[in-house]
């Protein structure tokens, strides 16, 4: 299993490009749309289940038939509207976004199949977030094969999306400053140690899911990152990290 996913500007372009890849091939159950800023008439206008698990917000339609009025005619497995953390109001159309993001809870999860929700890109939930802060679309789809993840990355790029890899390097630029000025205020070389402290940061964003601290995922880290886990400035990025995430958790508070 391989996880296509693109960034786009809007939301029109999102749904747009959410039909297209049920177009080629892509089944509704592997695709998500993750829209940020969902006015309550949006959310409101879907209807809404008797039951609400606790903690995931507002679900609306979360049935196995698909959400009645789905954007863009999308039949998807699950309907969700929440405020995330860090973020605020999110609309999450798919059991793939919602289980990705944590949200939705076990009965969302059982929706995918257990190789699926095992091989999803945890570690990038952050990207995802921050584009969806700077108020973008994104879609995440499933491929089983690398043939069909082909097909669906050049599907989206045709269609306008960002890359992950652009949107990655958009969420750095936005903390670059001050990580740099908070590295040298120690006494390093960030021009010199910038590329190990960021992999230490994002190291600690992709753990964010069970909120591991370094010693506890000191063996994960080495095998992920062999040659750096054990350098200094890795272990800076990684706890700037971890206190990014705290201060994200505050002020979502």
């Amino acid at each position: 299993m391989m996880t296509v996913v693109g960034v786009f500007a809007s939301r029109d372009a999102g749904e747009r490009a959410v039909q297209r890849l049920g177009a080629v091939g892509f089944t509704q159950d592997r695709i998500s749309l993750l829209i940020p800023g969902s006015s309550d008439s949006q959310v409101y206008s879907v209807p809404t289940t008797e039951a609400e698990p606790p903690g995931i917000g507002r679900t609306i339609g979360a049935v196995a038939g698909g959400a009645a009025g789905a954007s863009g005619g999308m039949q998807a497995a699950a309907l969700l509207s929440m405020v995330l953390p860090g973020v605020g109001p999110v609309l999450i159309l798919g059991a793939v976004g919602a289980v990705l993001l944590g949200v939705g809870g076990a009965a969302l999860g059982a929706a995918l199949d257990r190789n699926l929700r095992e091989g999803l890109p945890r570690d990038e939930v952050f990207v995802y977030e921050d584009a969806l802060r700077r108020g973008k679309t994104v879609v995440i789809a499933i491929a089983e094969s690398e043939e069909q993840a082909a097909r669906g990355r050049a599907l989206l790029s045709d269609a306008g999306a960002e890359t992950i890899d652009a949107a990655r390097e958009q969420w750095w630029l936005g903390l670059r400053d001050a990580e740099a000025a908070q590295y040298t205020a120690t006494g390093g070389d960030f021009s010199r140690d910038e590329s190990r402290y960021r992999r230490g940061f994002e190291a600690a964003l992709g753990l964010a899911h069970d909120g591991r601290t370094y010693t506890e995922a000191t063996d994960e880290l080495r095998a992920r990152y062999p040659d750096e886990y054990q350098d200094e400035s890795f272990k800076q990025g990684f706890a700037r990290g971890r206190a990014h995430l705290r201060s994200g958790t505050r002020r979502a508070a």
